[in-house]
């Protein structure tokens, strides 16, 4: 009996842990070291800045942990209004990752995010 009570308690943890999604506090804490880069434009992105775009891709292999992940950006694109759409639009590339999706205030985030798009 107790054998399968860890078994079931082990299982229910691994479904937790699958179920959870990204927050939008941990997308702006991964970014937040890419404001200067993003209103300026000025220069590379910081190693900083790159790591946590690199988390955020890590962080987001589902299609809902995907949306989740742009409806976050989107949001805080939008609070930041001398946030230059070339930065937004270069930044991953910058941070040497491709992805098909343009990065922008006005995105449909579900529109763009039926499959996995990062690349290393």
């Amino acid at each position: 009996m107790k054998g399968i009570l860890l078994s079931l308690f082990m299982l229910l943890v691994v479904v937790v842990q699958l179920g959870e999604s990204i927050t939008c506090g941990e997308v702006g804490g991964a970014l937040a070291p890419c404001v200067p880069y993003l209103t300026t434009q000025g220069g590379d992105p910081s190693g900083s800045c790159c790591d946590g775009v690199k988390k955020v891709v890590e962080t987001t292999p589902t299609q809902q942990d995907r949306q989740v992940a742009c409806e976050c950006m989107k949001s805080a694109a939008a609070r930041y209004p001398n946030v230059k759409p070339d930065a937004a639009s270069n930044l991953p590339s910058r941070c040497g990752l491709t992805t098909p999706i343009p990065i922008s205030p006005t995105i449909n985030c579900k529109r763009y995010l039926h499959s996995h798009y990062y690349h290393y």
